[in-house]
């Protein structure tokens, strides 16, 4: 499923691998998620004010990050009272080939962007431990990333990610501020109706898990 192993890029901090996964890969991901929203169907999160975020999203693992009136937090269960499926065996080998830890992660974060979608800079703070990395995988449509440092003002790198591109967050990258600004909507044909898929793996407990439902 990775297509080489070229060195990452360094961006902010933060190392990109370009066009990591292949596009044989990519579609497989594809109809995996697919499966996961059958049971952890998309929802649009709200936050504290009542806002609708823009984004829709699912996720899978043991805990699941949601947003609505009571905060960000990870729940056990989808908003539906369903378990979170199991991460796909095709995410959690981009986990294991660029966090290189043996600790698995308890959540995958799964967002769906379409056209006019995007996330406001922010930081990847709601886990009782950073030293472990973020992982995230984009799919589909073109997003313009931007990242800064730990301040929510200040310089900001900016880098268009592709379809199959493996971006780690990691050391004093982890707490950086970061968002996507806005989609090349249509450049990619991976999903139908276009858009972007990203996939964020977090370790989320201080202890660790097994790998029942991760």
């Amino acid at each position: 499923m990775i297509a080489h192993n070229s060195p990452p890029l360094d961006l902010g901090g933060a190392k990109l691998f370009k066009g990591m996964l292949t596009r044989a890969s990519q579609e497989t991901l594809v109809d995996v998620l697919r499966e996961v929203a059958v049971t952890a169907p998309f929802f649009h999160p709200v936050t504290q004010s009542g806002k609708q975020m823009s984004v829709r999203m699912t996720s899978a693992g043991r805990l699941g990050w949601v947003s609505d009136r009571r905060g960000y937090r990870y729940e056990p269960r989808h908003p539906n009272g369903a378990t979170w499926p199991a991460i796909p065996d095709l995410v959690m080998d981009v986990w294991r080939a660029v966090a290189n830890i043996d600790r698995c992660p308890d959540c995958c974060l799964i967002n769906y962007y379409g056209e006019g979608a995007r996330m406001g800079m922010h930081q990847d703070k709601d886990e009782v431990d950073f030293s472990y990395p973020v992982v995230s995988i984009s799919l589909g449509d073109d997003a313009l990333f931007r990242i800064g440092g730990t301040v929510r003002r200040g310089m900001t790198q900016s880098m268009w990610l592709q379809s199959g591109d493996v971006l780690m967050m990691d050391g004093a990258a982890r707490l950086a501020y970061h968002g996507i600004d806005r989609l090349r909507f249509g450049s990619s044909d991976l999903l139908k109706g276009n858009g972007r898929i990203n996939l964020t793996l977090r370790v989320v407990a201080a202890e660790p898990t097994d790998d029942t439902n991760a």
